[in-house]
């Protein structure tokens, strides 16, 4: 389960036979860039007047051994909208430089483990 605020959610990831999780925290990871991009996309285009059709994100990175971070992530996005090119790439550039998760990373946002 996950709690942000007063929001509880709960996201059903199947168990491995051999114990943890069916899914990496490097895929989590790139699934949470992948989702923030894509959220404010359509609530920025909404508010630039626009409606946004479709969004595909895909997001590469590299984890090359245990206990190391991910290096050279990089995502490419399409956008649809109604709305010309050149808008539709400064929503783009817009977006990318307001997301919450792409700015977590870039800034290197110290994480605390609390027992």
């Amino acid at each position: 389960s996950l709690k942000v605020g007063q929001k509880d959610q709960t996201l059903p990831i199947a168990p491995k036979p051999t114990g943890g999780s069916s899914v990496t925290g490097g895929e989590l990871l790139f699934l949470a860039l992948a989702t923030c991009f894509c959220n404010d996309i359509y609530r920025e285009g909404a508010k630039r007047g626009f409606t946004v059709t479709s969004v595909e994100v895909e997001v590469d990175g590299d984890f090359e051994a245990e206990r190391m971070p991910a290096s050279n992530i990089v995502y490419r996005v399409k956008v649809n909208a109604d709305a010309g090119e050149e808008e539709i790439h400064e929503l783009v550039m817009y977006v990318d430089s307001i997301a919450e998760i792409q700015n977590t990373l870039r800034l290197g946002t110290p994480v605390k483990l609390e027992i």
